[in-house]
């Protein structure tokens, strides 16, 4: 794992720990820190999920079109300039998109959740793939299935919902690595 993820997977998974035993004391209430760091769904509006919904259409719709000038300038600005690809355009666009994202993102998932949801699922598909192809379309549906399970064992355990989704995803990270370290070990000499 390389470290910027690893540092947002330990910070992720620190948090959760932390709301994670906050919320099993007796009389503890979430405040207004537990809903900005870890998101409420109770305060999601018809009109967040709509504005969500059309800027991940819009997001899909781009990624579509423009992944390959989008993925040039992103690894390799020099080499994007020399094919005539608008690097700053698309450099801005890039931060608009993810400002717009961060921002509809945070009320429902949280600060923590939204690091998490950025890091994990990347690191999941990094240790099967190193096709940034099949990363850019698997971490999504991993990110995607870590939600619902980490909701489920939300509702079945009485836990917060952002600690359950990072426990998932990082379950799951942990699984993914021992899969791949047993896959890579050498075989003893005949």
């Amino acid at each position: 794992i390389r470290e910027d993820s690893a540092i947002g997977i330990i910070w992720s998974v620190g948090m959760a720990v932390g709301a994670l035993f906050m919320s099993l004391r007796p009389g503890y209430t979430s405040g207004d820190l537990a809903a900005y760091l870890f998101g409420s769904i109770v305060t999601v509006t018809r009109g967040d999920v709509l504005a969500l919904a059309w800027l991940t259409l819009l997001i899909l719709l781009g990624a579509l079109l423009w992944l390959r000038p989008v993925m040039y300038v992103a690894f390799d600005r020099e080499f994007a300039r020399s094919r005539g690809i608008p690097t700053r355009t698309i450099s801005y666009l890039m931060a608009a998109l993810a400002a717009a994202t961060i921002v509809l993102s945070i009320r429902i998932m949280g600060i923590v959740l939204l690091i998490s949801l950025l890091t994990i699922p990347v690191a999941i598909v990094n240790a099967f793939s190193r096709s940034y192809r099949t990363i850019a379309l698997a971490a999504p549906a991993v990110a995607v299935t870590g939600n619902v399970a980490g909701l489920v064992v939300s509702y079945n355990f009485e836990v917060p919902p952002g600690a359950a989704i990072i426990f998932t995803l990082t379950l799951t990270l942990i699984m993914a690595k021992l899969l791949t370290l047993r896959r890579k070990k050498p075989r003893p000499a005949a």
